[in-house]
């Protein structure tokens, strides 16, 4: 983050970094010979400036959507219109594969950098009191953004060298001499075609505009899409952290999981789906055939995520009472109890520590300690009242850093959760493929291009954009302790109410995707009125034509 040239990340914690003993809060009842932290912000701590970096990040998202926007559109229609009819199911499969690639190896280097501290080489190891599993670990962010960039750049310079036109496929190239004899003549007739194009464009853009609007099959496409696209981007964009809320994973090991579980067989389902439309020879309806029974079996299967569930973590005061009796509480006053009343602890403190008990406590002081001993991350603290309240024995009442670990049959549960995680991935982008030929299939030649880019734009605006968005504010709700700010403002939410966020986090998808089905049989029903109408057209039709209308319904 200092590369970024911004200040150090300041951990929430009780323990000084900088000198590594134990410091407040402690429970020191009846000594005012130490001051405990103020929960208010000082006025120096006001008027200290807030960073303008997210800037450069946004104009640096805004030039690289500018750069990729041309691609997808213009290469699928490349690929639509002078590859085989057969062909190009496979070939386009093979384009989506390949953009599976790039995010796999994403998670991986994204995996990597979450688990280095995010104010890498200008702090110590040994100050950091924190591990990769607590939520108020912050990654090296920034380094990945550096390799990606300098990535994008090479990855740029093959685009120099492609030819201006390649030979559509099927068709022979010209002799040698006869193809030196046209050059010329070619060369002019592409400079005027280049200008009567952007004539073109200009000029037949709201027409091209208005047709699209009344393709019922175009519509209802990008209705699905948004649905889809925005359950499948709320749900990846909150993956990492249900894995960590969920089943205790760390930022680093949540992300790697979802890298390798998902994206490889997404990579095969694409290549297969695509091998699959081309060796078969698919027309238009039974390709959407195909997507929504395909995609409605694993819509089925996605409800058995609902059974891989741990239980929820004890929290004295949050989830848990003081005496460990089972209770979810928003309130902030049931962190206090008779065992630390006396103690005068602030209360938007997180800095957990877990009990020989099996009991996370929001921190030293809420835990009644009154002592400690060690340095670093090797601090124990001893006499803590609180713990010694719900403990069997009173003897040996200390507790440590860090919250307690999870139950063993919660990584059981979590690989039950990869698993279906895996399947369903693999069965849906079985399904991706035909579904996007329905979409690429239902345009004429002369709107696939700035078709595919409505669509590309519609999914952005309307589901890539807000998604998130409404996702985060729903999980916000489901917040059972928040953060706090180096200045005393809120900061991230710390620990959630992990049954109403899986409720939340699995039924929203649900929703967004069942409704998503009703578009996608209105798709069906034109379809198959549409191939009826054409099958009588091709019964009345001379010999002579039917081959040629065999060909148009392919």
């Amino acid at each position: 983050m200092l590369s970024f040239d911004s200040n150090r990340y300041h951990i929430e914690s009780s323990i000084s970094q900088a000198e590594n003993f134990s410091v407040m809060p402690l429970c020191l009842v009846n000594q005012s010979l130490f001051s405990l932290p103020t929960e208010e912000p000082s006025i120096e701590c006001e008027k200290e400036p807030g960073s303008l970096l997210w800037i450069f990040v946004m104009v640096g998202n805004i030039v690289r959507g500018m750069g990729e926007t041309p691609i997808m559109p213009l290469g699928i229609s490349y690929l639509e219109d002078f590859a085989k009819a057969e062909n190009s199911p496979f070939y386009l499969g093979c384009l989506h594969t390949a953009t599976v690639i790039g995010p796999f190896l994403g998670f991986l280097l994204a995996s990597f950098c979450a688990e280095l501290f995010v104010d890498l080489g200008s702090v110590d190891a040994e100050d950091i009191t924190i591990t990769v599993t607590d939520a108020r670990w912050v990654g090296a962010w920034w380094l990945g953004i550096l390799i990606c960039a300098s990535l994008n750049l090479l990855a740029g310079i093959p685009f120099w060298f492609l030819p201006k036109s390649l030979v559509k496929e099927g068709e022979i190239n010209e002799p040698e001499e006869m193809s030196e004899k046209s050059v010329a003549p070619l060369q002019e007739n592409d400079k005027n075609e280049a200008k009567q194009t952007m004539y073109e464009i200009a000029k037949d853009f709201t027409p091209f505009l208005k047709d699209l609007f009344r393709n019922p099959v175009y519509m209802l496409f990008i209705c699905i899409t948004v649905l889809q696209f925005s359950a499948f981007n709320g749900m990846i964009s909150f993956m990492p952290k249900y894995l960590e809320q969920q089943f205790g994973k760390s930022a680093s090991d949540a992300i790697f999981l979802i890298g390798v579980y998902n994206l490889p067989v997404i990579c095969v389902g694409y290549f297969f789906g695509g091998l699959f439309m081309k060796k078969f020879k698919i027309n238009i309806y039974q390709a959407a055939n195909i997507a929504f029974w395909v995609s409605l079996l694993e819509y089925l299967l996605y409800f058995a995520a609902y059974w891989t569930v741990c239980d929820t973590s004890p929290v004295a005061g949050l989830t848990v009472s003081y005496e460990g009796i089972e209770q979810v509480s928003y309130a902030e006053n049931t962190l206090l109890a008779g065992c630390n009343r006396d103690c005068d602890c602030p209360l938007k403190i997180w800095d957990p520590i877990c009990g020989n008990n099996g009991i996370t406590y929001v921190s030293p002081c809420l835990a009644g300690c009154k002592a400690s001993r060690g340095t670093g991350k090797s601090v124990v603290f001893e006499n803590c009242t609180c713990v010694a309240a719900s403990a069997f024995s009173a003897q040996n009442v200390s507790a440590i850093l860090g919250q307690c670990d999870g139950e063993e049959n919660c990584d059981k549960m979590l690989h039950y959760f990869l698993i279906l995680s895996l399947v369903c991935s693999f069965i849906f982008s079985l399904a991706a493929m035909p579904g996007y030929m329905v979409l690429i299939r239902s345009l004429k030649p002369e709107e696939k291009s700035f078709g595919v880019g409505i669509h590309g734009l519609a999914s952005r605006v309307f589901a890539g954009i807000p998604s998130p968005i409404y996702f985060g504010a729903l999980i916000d709700t489901t917040c059972l302790k928040w953060g706090t700010m180096t200045c005393g403002g809120e900061g991230a939410c710390r620990m959630y109410d992990i049954v109403t966020y899986r409720w939340l986090y699995l039924g929203l998808p649900a929703i967004l995707r069942g409704v998503s089905y009703i578009p996608s049989a209105l798709i069906l029903l034109i379809l198959k009125k549409k191939l009826k109408s054409e099958s009588q057209i091709l019964l009345n039709a001379p010999v002579e034509m039917q081959d040629k209308n065999q060909e148009a319904l392919k």
